[in-house]
């Protein structure tokens, strides 16, 4: 029987191969560069037309978060634009921990992904595509450590500063998924939302801020390993360029309202993280933040607050992570949001679980929840 051949050999691309047997293989995931994260996967399968393929990604009881894998249905395509599930079992008592992805293609060709990736390429694209629209001014915030640009989009003419930031961990591509609804909705000529928000604020938008760890298919540090989102209170060119960059961009612009973008590995729901234990939190501040909250769980049914992480005791946020970072340092409404790498059960998708669309609808979906929030205020 003729073996599959199979290759990460690509942007975002990340698996090892450990053994081929017709259409069965035994893999593990590369960890991140001069780190011990490891989580990601994004690969190709060739020869596979009409085979049940059974790949078993290994080692993963040693992976950055290994109780995300029960449950979990791995990503796959056959023509890298629509990102299906297929069935996987997790059996953490076999190798080490190992996902067992099943399925019959019927091309010669399929791609699996931890997510449906979101590439270098497709974010140049997506720069390119948003930098040409009416109003949109493109800025450089400076260089990552592999030289590539901190790229930042810029538009509206109002007084209130939102800055908008995502894939700090560069796994988590459902975050620039996010960003480009958002976009899409901002630059929309059509959309009476998006005139009205550009009236009322200046938005500073950064569609990946780890471009290198996006390239060296990351899961969550930059090119020297770094956790970018625990280098807000004292970021540097040597570890953190990337952070300093936007937070100097920051510091300049102020910030009023702030969403740091990102994908949770275990939890089944999207969910919003806050900053209640900074030391200098303000009434005003957490009335803002819940307020936000309520309106967005009012909106769609892709959002929901009965689950989340735990909440921080008053006085002891991480103030190395930007959303307690910013919090604090401006005296604005911040907040991390937060989606699944499995679905969103309170409105399940069997068919795809959470997935780019849904990512895209839900960024849309955070802009008009902005707009009524700053109507509420009167703002």
């Amino acid at each position: 029987m003729t073996d599959i051949e199979i290759s990460a050999a690509f942007d975002s691309g990340n698996i090892e191969i450990l053994s081929i047997d017709g259409p069965q293989a035994r893999l593990a995931i590369r960890k991140d560069h001069d780190s011990e994260f490891f989580q990601w996967f994004h690969f190709r399968v060739s020869g596979a037309k009409g085979r049940d393929l059974a790949l078993t990604i290994t080692g993963l009881g040693g992976s950055a978060y290994p109780m995300g894998w029960r449950g979990y249905h791995a990503c796959v395509s056959e023509d890298r634009q629509f990102w299906a599930r297929t069935g996987s079992d997790w059996d953490e008592h076999r190798d080490g921990g190992a996902l067992t992805i099943r399925y019959r293609p019927a091309r010669d060709i399929a791609w699996f992904a931890y997510f449906a990736p979101y590439s270098m390429e497709r974010h140049h694209d997506l720069i390119a595509g948003m930098a040409g629209a009416d109003g949109v001014e493109y800025r450089c915030l400076g260089r990552s450590l592999d030289g590539q640009p901190i790229d930042c989009l810029e538009l509206g003419s109002g007084p209130v500063q939102v800055w908008l930031y995502a894939r700090q961990h560069p796994g988590e591509t459902m975050a620039e998924w996010w960003t480009q609804g958002a976009l899409e909705l901002l630059t929309d000529p059509a959309s009476a939302t998006g005139r009205e928000l550009r009236r009322r604020c200046r938005f500073h938008v950064v569609p990946n801020a780890n471009p290198d760890g996006s390239r060296r298919g990351h899961l969550r540090t930059n090119a020297a390993g770094v956790n970018l989102n625990r280098e807000w209170h004292g970021p540097s060119l040597d570890k953190s360029p990337e952070v300093l960059a936007i937070r100097d961009a920051m510091d300049a612009s102020g910030v009023d309202f702030a969403i740091d973008v990102h994908g949770d590995e275990a939890i089944p729901a999207v969910f919003l993280a806050g900053f209640e234990g900074i030391p200098a939190l303000t009434d005003r501040q957490l009335a803002g933040y819940n307020r936000y909250a309520a309106i967005l769980e009012r909106r769609t049914p892709d959002f929901q607050t009965k689950v989340g992480y735990p909440i921080a005791r008053p006085g002891t946020a991480n103030l190395s992570m930007s959303t307690n970072q910013l919090a604090e340092r401006f005296g604005c409404v911040a907040m991390t949001l937060e989606m699944p790498f499995k679905d969103h059960d309170p409105a399940a998708d069997p068919r795809q679980g959470w997935s780019p669309e849904r990512s895209m609808q839900l960024g849309r979906d955070c802009m008009g929840t902005l707009l009524e929030w700053l109507a509420e205020a009167g703002a």
